[in-house]
């Protein structure tokens, strides 16, 4: 049975407008760009606005039995791509909202009009009918599907004890740097003297003091925030990222001051370690504040 064409087919939401009938999701008015696939799993999260539609509910509707995709995959880009379009994050979502091994939900007010959702549904449906006459195609993987994967690092999402641990160790390791450096600062400018002028020593001598004198006091707040479980953090850090990558990034040339003690390899080695840590640090928050809270 056809879909009438009608304004009833339009839901809102903000300041955005999913056209059913048109296939198309606009932003105050504009055109969005927005994929088949993404467009109805959008369309389905609207249907439901406010329940849990599970990854096995948007498997049944969106992907019949005989496609052979990898499914896993194939949800988790079609979620980006929404939260691409309409500007969201899974970390701080304002309109679809993860839920760890059960799903997605749509958070966000929807502009209910008369047998809006029933059309929306009626569309599915008539989409999911022609899909299902197309030739299926192939994919040489299937992951299996009771493992939940990250909504943007595509990766599955390990236990948040371990990624929190982890985290705090990063933490505590460069607290140590630090407080070495400040005790052991008359060293670091006779090492610096070998190599330096006199005032090149004394300004990396104070380089070390106010950067530590700063790092200290952020390393102690990422601490206790991953300690205490901030369920901010993820937004926070997100935030801070900037500067803590170059905070990290000044630090990573340290190993260069025991040049005498580990040689030029092993130095070079560390420091290659360190520039690559913050991103490290990045991800294990994302890993562990993804979406509404974890295991």
């Amino acid at each position: 049975m056809p879909v009438p064409q009608n304004s009833k087919r339009v839901a809102r939401f903000g300041v955005f407008e999913l056209d059913l009938g048109a296939g198309e999701l606009r932003k105050n008015g504009a055109k969005l760009r927005l994929q088949e696939q993404p467009f109805q799993v959008l369309a389905l999260l609207l249907e439901r606005a406010g329940d849990v539609v599970t990854r096995e509910e948007l498997q049944q509707k969106l992907w019949p039995s005989d496609t052979f995709v990898d499914f896993d995959h194939s949800l988790n880009t079609a979620i980006n791509k929404v939260r691409e379009a309409l500007g969201d994050s899974a970390s701080s979502p304002r309109y679809v909202e993860t839920l760890a091994r059960r799903g997605y939900r749509f958070i966000a007010p929807v502009q209910d009009q008369s047998g809006a959702r029933e059309q929306i549904r009626l569309g599915l449906s008539e989409k999911g009918v022609a899909s299902a006459g197309t030739p299926p195609p192939t994919a040489s993987y299937s992951p299996d599907p009771s493992v939940e994967l990250h909504p943007e690092l595509e990766i599955p999402i390990p236990r948040r004890a371990f990624t929190r641990g982890l985290f705090a160790l990063i933490q505590v390791m460069y607290l140590i740097f630090y407080l070495t450096a400040l005790f052991r600062l008359r060293d670091v400018q006779a090492v610096a003297d070998l190599f330096l002028p006199l005032w090149g020593a004394t300004a990396l001598a104070g380089t070390v003091m106010v950067t530590a004198g700063v790092g200290i006091p952020l390393r102690c707040y990422l601490m206790s925030a991953v300690g205490f479980d901030y369920q901010r953090l993820g937004e926070k850090f997100r935030r801070i990222f900037p500067f803590v990558l170059a905070l990290d990034q000044l630090w990573a040339v340290a190993p260069f001051l025991l040049i005498q003690e580990i040689g030029l390899g092993a130095a070079f080695a560390a420091s290659a370690a360190l520039l690559y840590l913050p991103f490290s640090e990045r991800s294990l928050i994302q890993m562990a504040y993804v979406g509404a809270r974890a295991r």
